[in-house]
């Protein structure tokens, strides 16, 4: 630890400076000296140092005036005061002006020690989650949804237009479209990232238990809860809470998140204690609300507090040119984590999925991704390997009329174009079934 962290001594006395330098350079810690204020600022422009030592007495600027400088260039600094003039006025001024502490003349070489190694622990503790921070930034391309198309580069530019905002944003779209993982990009693009994002799930809960888990409850509150339980909304504060399936709430739930949400304050159940949260809402849901809010299913107050930015994601019928990449994205993904060899997908393969609907969207396409690289042979993703292939196709009929026209001439072949067995077998008269003959123009095989 002591390897890492340099030392600037700023005193006018020589001795002093000789003193602590060999106590610290036998410590391991990297170190300069500068003989007054003016020599140390101009070294602070040039270097950085982690902890700086100045003398509160000396020729021209002071120890104090020198510190408000160094705060000025760096607010986190480290700054420890020493002087052979200790007051009690001095001391508080000197912390005032953001000294991390002060010593006094002539110093016990221990209890310095102990002091610049409990600075040294609080350098490396800010550096460690300076780096934390910068890693969780970069953690959040890791999952960044993918897509080139057109509309997905519209949902690109709300993300980042919303995400330095608290404004309430509602994420539609159908299921599988990737509508959590929208919601974790705003959240991961906000100043609010480097706090929890909280996801509740309504759809899959009661009424009874969906207000236990969004409020918490207390010890006693009901059979079962034999302790305090904090809610989402509490686990929540500074960050994100975020709501799926938001359409399944039921009435009075709808009352109770509409209080919450215009005065960030609750109650657990069983609870007399109001607690307040700072959080950041996003719902999502596959339904349309605005219908629901005219069919009286849902309140129109809380469809207009949560619904202050609507995101709508595409599904992958509206977003072909983006499967490539999502194949490919998938098959590293899933390669990776059964760790082996990144594998090529056949352009027959490929051209399938292109061609494929997905109803079940992107969610499909990652579980068929996934399924062909366990039942595949290893080399590749071949045709065979998909599911689509193994379906039997059935003819393609350009319309219902094609479809009837097809059966009615496969039955007239199969009785030798006997019209009463043929009309009988149709489960029809023999006037209807001359008349279809002669709108389908059919004629018998010669």
């Amino acid at each position: 630890m002591a390897r890492q962290i340099s030392i600037l001594i700023v005193d006018d006395e020589e001795s002093v400076r000789d003193s602590l330098y060999n106590w610290f350079i036998e410590d391991g810690y990297q170190v300069e000296c500068a003989e007054n204020a003016k020599v140390a600022l101009s070294k602070l422009q040039n270097e950085s140092f982690h902890i700086i030592l100045a003398d509160i007495k000396m020729p021209g600027m002071d120890g104090l005036e020198m510190l408000k400088r160094i705060k000025s260039l760096k607010s986190d600094a480290i700054v420890i005061i020493m002087t052979a003039f200790a007051t009690v006025d001095t001391a508080v001024q000197a912390l005032k002006d953001g000294a991390y502490d002060y010593v006094t003349k002539p110093f016990d070489p221990d209890d310095l020690s102990h002091l610049i190694r409990n600075a040294s622990k609080q350098i490396i503790l800010l550096e460690e989650n300076e780096m934390l921070k910068e890693k969780v930034v970069s953690l959040q391309n890791i999952e960044d949804m993918i897509g080139q198309s057109e509309a997905m580069q519209d949902v690109f530019q709300q993300i980042e237009s919303v995400a330095q905002s608290n404004a309430s944003v509602i994420i539609t779209g159908e299921s599988g479209t990737g509508k959590e993982l929208v919601a974790k990009a705003i959240h991961a693009n906000s100043p609010r990232k480097f706090y929890p994002m909280v996801s509740v799930h309504c759809g899959a809960l009661t009424e009874s238990l969906l207000e236990s888990e969004l409020f918490g409850h207390e010890k006693g509150a009901f059979t079962g809860a034999v302790y305090n339980r904090k809610g989402r909304f509490e686990m929540a504060d500074s960050g994100t809470i975020f709501l799926d399936e938001i359409a399944t709430i039921s009435p009075k739930m709808q009352v109770e998140l509409l209080r919450v949400l215009e005065s960030k304050s609750f109650m657990r159940v069983g609870g007399t204690k109001e607690i307040t949260s700072d959080f950041r809402v996003i719902c999502a849901t596959n339904r349309d609300l605005k219908s629901m809010v005219e069919k009286g299913l849902f309140r129109e107050d809380l469809f207009y507090r949560l619904n202050v930015v609507n995101i709508n994601v595409p599904p992958l019928r509206e977003r072909t040119e983006d499967i490539p990449l999502l194949v490919d994205h998938f098959i590293r993904k899933y390669c990776t984590s059964m760790n082996r060899p990144i594998i090529p997908i056949d352009k027959a393969a490929l051209q399938r999925i292109e061609d494929y609907p997905f109803p079940g969207n992107i969610r499909e396409l990652e579980n068929m991704i996934e399924r062909a690289l366990v039942v595949g042979n290893g080399k590749r993703i071949q045709l065979k390997d998909l599911p689509m292939a193994k379906e039997k196709s059935s003819p393609a009929f350009e319309s219902l009329d094609d479809l009837g026209k097809k059966h009615i001439l496969s039955i007239l072949n199969k009785y030798n174009w006997n019209i009463s067995a043929s009309a009988k077998a149709l489960k029809v008269d023999r006037v209807t079934l001359y008349n279809k003959i002669k709108k389908y123009d059919l004629k018998q095989p010669r």
